[in-house]
C-alpha cells in the first residue's frame, strides 16, 4: 500500500539556490559519491548512538555497511546504508530544506562524551544536492530505524519534489541517480571503485561493491551478486602509534605521495584538548622537479573524520615546508560548505604552527648523515622561512648548513652552533689530531676567539671564488672562521637573520672592518708595512690621488685593514645590495639603486708602493683604473668597460717588455 503523492516545494528561493549549489558549489564532478557516502556514514553513526540505549533498533541487521550498486545499460548508480534512516517528516525537512542538516541537529543534541565521541561529518546540509551535478533525477527510499512505514523522495532538480509513504524497505537510505547522458562514466565499477578509494578508503564503515569476476556478465547471473569491501575502513593515522608498524608507515606514505622511495623520517601525533586533530608526517628523501615552483599545488591531505576532503590544503603548512608530505585530520575546522576551500582562521592558525615545529623537530633529529642527504635536496628551501617565518628563525637558522674556512672540503658543513662551539675553543673536531700531522702553518690556522663575538660570513657567486676572495686574507692571517655561503637565496635571507643565540652575523665584505688590536708579529707586519714606507701622511696623498681618478665610480678610497696579500679590494656599504641580490631582482624585470663601492687598498703591498712613486700621470691613471677593475673581477663581478680594461692591460705589457 502506498498513500497518495505529494508534490511540495523547496524551501527557500529553491530554484535559484538549487541552480547556484549544482552548478557552481562543487568543481569536481566525482565529489557527489564522497558526499553521499559521507551522509551514510554519519546516518551509522547515529544509529550506533541511538541503539546505545535501544538495542532492538538494530537487531534486525546489526552489521553496518554502505553498498554501492550500478546499472550500466539503465546509466543508474545507487547508494545505500542501514543507518539511521528517516521518516516522512524528516525527509520533507531535511531533503526539502537546502542547507538543512539532520546530522547537525542530531549533533547540537550531544552533549560531553557523546560530542567528543561522535565521528559525524555532514554538518552542512548541502552534501546531498551534490547528486544533481550528475544526475538528472534522484530518488531516495528511506526507513527509520524502529519505524515500519517506509518513504520515498524524488526530485528533478527543479524547484519542487515528490514525497510519498510506502509499505516495503530496508532499514536506512538508498539514494539512486538516473545519470545525466554526459556522466555515464559514473556507471561503471572501475570508476566508482578508483573514487572510493581517493575520496573514502578510510571511512570507518566497509563501503561494499558486486565483486567483478573477468569473462562473466553480472546482468545473467540469477543468483544474489557477493559483495566485495572496496575500501580500507580503517585510517592508519586513527590507530595507536604503537600498533603501526615502520612498514606500515612506509607503505602509506607510498600511497598518498606516489614516492617509491621510503621516507627519510615521519611523525604521527595525535593532539587532544581544545582543539583536537590527527597529523602524520614524512620527510621525503628526494626533492619533486617542480620543488622550486612556489605556485605548484602543494600541501598536505586534508581529511575531516577519516574523509578525505582535500589533496594540498596548503594553509597547514608554510610554504618553505612544501616539501613535507603527510596528512591532518580533524573534526572541527572551519570549511567551507562544499568542504573544498579551507576558510583562515585561528583554528587553522594553531594547526599550521604546531605542524611547522613538529616538521622542524622532525628534521632537527636526524642523524648527521641522513640529514646531510636531507640538506642537499632542501636546505635552499628552508634558507627560505628565515625570511617567512619569524616564529621559527632560530629553530631554522640551527638547521642550517654552511661550509667555512675551517674545512677545505665544501662538501664539508658546518652548523652555527659548531661555528660558535669553536670560537669559543670549547670545539673537539681536532682532538683525534697529533702533533706529528699539525704543520705550524695548520697550526697557526687554528680558528680562536673572534675579538667582537660575531659570526663572520661572506657571499659569492661559488666556493672557488669565496676561497680565493682577498677579504679573507687577515681573517685567515688571525685564524678567524668565515662561513662561505654561495646559493643564490643567501643575501636574501641574511637580511632577516640579524643574529643567532645572541651573536651578530657580520658580511666581512662590507661597511669597515675591525679585527681589534694585531697581537702578533706577522699581523703587525702586515698592517705597519706601509706606514713605515710613507711615514710622512700614511699614505694620504695616494688616497687623494687615486680617488681623484675614481671619482664617480667609487664612494671613497681608503686604507684596508682587511688585505695581507692582495693590492686592493671593493667593499659595499653597509645597506647597499650586493651583486647576489642585484642579479636576482635583474631577473625579474625589477631594478636595484645604485650604490658605488668603497675601494680599500693594502698600502704595503709592492704594487700599490710602485703606484705611488709613479710621476707620469696618464699612466698613473691607467694603472689605478686596472687595480680598480682587478678588484671587481676578484669579487666575480664584471669590468664597466672590458675593452678599455683590455688596452690598458695590453700597453702595459707592451712597455714591460719593451724594457
Amino acid at each position: 500500500m502506498t498513500e497518495t503523492a505529494q508534490t511540495l516545494g523547496f524551501q527557500t528561493e529553491a530554484r535559484k539556490l538549487l541552480k547556484l549549489m549544482i552548478n557552481s558549489l562543487y568543481s569536481n564532478r566525482e565529489i557527489f559519491l564522497r558526499e553521499l557516502i559521507s551522509n551514510a556514514s554519519d546516518a551509522i553513526d547515529r544509529l550506533r548512538f541511538e541503539s546505545l540505549n535501544d538495542e532492538s533498533l538494530i537487531a534486525d541487521d546489526p552489521e553496518f555497511r554502505i553498498v554501492i550498486a550500478f546499472d550500466k545499460d539503465a546509466g543508474v548508480v545507487s547508494i545505500e546504508d542501514n543507518g539511521i534512516g528517516m521518516s516522512r517528516e524528516s525527509a520533507i525537512a531535511d531533503l526539502g530544506t537546502i542547507a538543512k542538516s539532520g546530522t547537525e541537529e542530531f549533533f547540537a543534541q550531544l552533549t560531553g562524551d557523546q560530542r567528543k565521541d561522535s565521528a559525524l561529518i555532514g554538518q552542512f546540509g548541502v552534501g546531498f544536492y551534490s547528486s544533481f551535478i550528475v544526475a538528472k533525477e534522484v530518488e531516495v527510499v528511506t526507513r527509520r530505524a524502529g519505524e515500519d512505514a517506509a518513504t520515498r523522495w524524488t526530485s528533478a532538480g527543479d524547484d519542487e519534489f515528490t514525497v510519498e509513504t510506502i509499505a516495503d524497505a530496508p532499514r536506512g537510505t538508498r539514494v539512486t541517480l538516473r545519470l545525466k547522458p554526459d556522466a555515464t562514466e559514473f556507471a561503471d565499477g572501475f570508476r566508482l571503485r578508483s573514487v572510493v578509494r581517493r575520496y573514502s578508503d578510510h571511512v570507518g564503515v566497509p563501503v561494499m561493491m558486486a565483486k567483478e569476476t573477468p569473462g562473466e556478465n553480472e546482468a545473467d547471473e540469477a543468483d544474489e551478486p557477493e559483495l566485495e569491501t572496496v575500501n580500507a575502513a580503517k585510517a592508519l593515522w586513527t590507530r595507536p602509534r604503537a600498533d603501526v608498524g615502520d612498514d606500515e608507515y612506509k607503505e602509506f606514505y607510498k600511497h598518498i605521495s606516489h614516492d617509491f622511495e621510503d621516507p627519510a623520517a615521519w611523525s604521527h601525533n595525535k593532539v587532544e584538548g581544545k582543539l583536537e586533530y590527527t597529523s602524520l608526517l614524512y620527510i621525503p628523501k628526494r626533492a619533486p622537479f617542480d620543488l622550486w615552483n612556489r605556485e605548484r599545488p602543494r600541501g598536505l591531505k586534508l581529511y575531516v573524520q577519516r574523509v578525505f576532503i582535500m589533496d594540498d590544503a596548503e594553509q597547514f603548512l608554510p610554504l618553505y615546508l612544501r616539501f613535507v608530505r603527510g596528512i591532518v585530520d580533524s573534526s572541527d575546522l572551519p570549511l567551507n560548505v562544499s568542504r573544498e576551500i579551507l576558510q583562515e582562521d585561528d583554528r587553522v592558525r594553531t594547526i599550521k604552527n604546531a605542524l611547522a615545529k613538529r616538521a622542524l623537530d622532525m628534521l632537527g633529529k636526524l642523524d648527521a648523515t641522513d640529514y646531510e642527504a636531507i640538506w642537499d635536496e632542501f636546505g635552499q628551501v628552508l634558507k627560505e622561512g628565515v625570511g617567512e617565518d619569524f616564529a621559527n628563525k632560530d629553530a631554522l637558522l640551527g638547521l642550517l648548513r654552511f661550509a667555512s674556512t675551517h674545512d677545505p672540503n665544501p662538501a664539508q658543513r658546518t652548523s652555527l652552533r659548531d661555528y660558535i662551539g669553536r670560537m669559543a675553543g670549547d670545539s673537539d673536531d681536532d682532538a683525534g689530531e697529533t702533533e706529528a700531522t699539525q704543520s705550524d702553518e695548520s697550526a697557526e690556522a687554528q680558528p680562536e676567539t673572534t675579538p667582537d663575538g660575531k659570526i663572520y660570513y661572506l657571499i659569492a657567486e661559488s666556493d672557488a671564488a669565496a676561497r680565493q676572495s682577498p677579504h679573507l686574507e687577515m681573517f685567515a692571517k688571525r685564524g678567524i672562521e668565515v662561513l662561505l655561503l654561495t646559493d643564490r637565496i643567501d643575501e636574501w635571507w641574511m637580511s632577516f637573520a640579524n643574529e643567532f643565540e645572541g651573536r651578530e652575523f657580520r658580511d666581512i665584505a662590507r661597511g669597515e672592518l675591525d679585527l681589534g688590536e694585531a697581537d702578533d708579529a706577522a699581523d703587525k707586519s702586515a698592517s705597519d708595512e706601509a706606514t713605515e714606507a710613507k711615514a710622512d701622511d700614511d699614505g694620504e696623498a695616494l688616497i687623494k690621488r687615486m680617488a681623484d681618478v675614481l671619482e664617480g665610480q667609487v664612494e671613497s678610497v681608503r686604507k684596508s685593514t682587511r688585505l695581507t696579500e692582495s693590492a686592493a679590494c671593493l667593499v659595499l656599504p653597509e645597506d647597499a645590495v650586493g651583486a647576489q641580490m642585484r642579479r636576482i631582482l635583474e631577473a625579474t624585470g625589477q631594478s636595484a639603486p645604485d650604490a658605488k663601492p668603497h675601494l680599500e687598498v693594502n698600502l704595503g703591498h709592492p704594487l700599490i708602493v710602485r703606484l705611488d712613486a709613479e710621476a707620469d700621470e696618464d699612466r698613473f691613471k691607467d694603472l689605478v683604473s686596472i687595480v680598480f677593475d682587478q678588484a671587481a673581477l676578484a669579487e666575480g663581478n664584471s669590468v664597466s668597460e672590458p675593452g678599455a680594461y683590455v688596452q690598458r692591460i695590453n700597453k702595459l705589457l707592451v712597455d714591460l717588455l719593451g724594457r
